[in-house]
Order: C-alpha cells, then structure tokens, then sequence
C-alpha cells in the first residue's frame, strides 16, 4: 500500500458509522492487503475498549449522580 492509501484509509476511518463499518469489511475481508486488515482489526480492538471505557465512566458518574439526589427524595409521598 502506498502513503497514498493510508491516508486515505485513515480518513475514513475517522468517519463516524462508516469508519466504524468499513473497518469491519477491511478486517474481515479476504481480499484486503494483510497490513490494512490487521490495523483494522487493531483500530476495532482499540475502539471497543474505549466504548466500554466510556459506557463504564458514565454508569459510574449516572449511578453516583442518582445516589447523591436520591437521598432528598420522600419516596412515602410517591404513590
């Protein structure tokens, strides 16, 4: 692949929803140059751990927020 090449597929990549699916076909795709579908397997990688990452931080910061204003609330009042 050419310098050419990479940076276009990078730019792609950085797209969102259509860089997180055409990294999917170049990972799976038989027909891929093995560099480009091995550093797309390796963006997935990257980019699933940081989604869960995130999914985690903000259940964290959701369940302490709701835990902090919870505590005012009368439940006895609520029918």
């Amino acid at each position: 692949m050419s310098l050419g090449d990479w940076i276009i597929s990078v730019l792609v990549s950085k797209i969102p929803l259509i860089g997180f699916i055409m990294l999917i076909v170049w990972a799976v795709d038989s027909n891929t140059d093995k560099n480009k579908s091995n550093w797309a397997k390796a963006e997935l990688i990257v980019t699933l751990i940081f989604i869960g990452i995130s999914i985690l931080f903000v259940a964290i910061i959701g369940f302490g927020f709701f835990a902090n204003f919870s505590d005012e609330i009368d439940w006895s009042q609520i029918d």
